[in-house]
């Protein structure tokens, strides 16, 4: 009986750990792409250095982490709903 409980709490955190990384790395590269349009030179002075194209793939992390963060918490919510009734 305990073994099936085990087995049941591994088996949840292990499908929200792997539900949180893809969410993660969807958002990361929705992020990227749309940063695409964003204008660096208008504040960098060389966007196409090594030094720019980092700086843009910081800020696609850090925007796509954000926005992970907000859907991997809504999901979470969602499932708690349940436990209301």
């Amino acid at each position: 009986m305990n073994q099936d409980i085990s087995n049941t709490v591994t088996g949840a955190v292990g499908i929200s750990g792997l539900l949180s990384i893809v969410i993660s790395l969807v958002c990361i590269a929705l992020a990227w792409w749309a940063l695409q349009t964003l204008k660096l030179d208008l504040v960098i002075r060389n966007p196409k250095s090594p030094q720019g194209k980092l700086l843009h793939l910081l800020l696609a992390v850090v925007l796509g982490r954000f926005v992970a963060e907000f859907f991997i918490d809504y999901v979470m919510w969602s499932q708690m709903i349940r436990y209301m009734f």
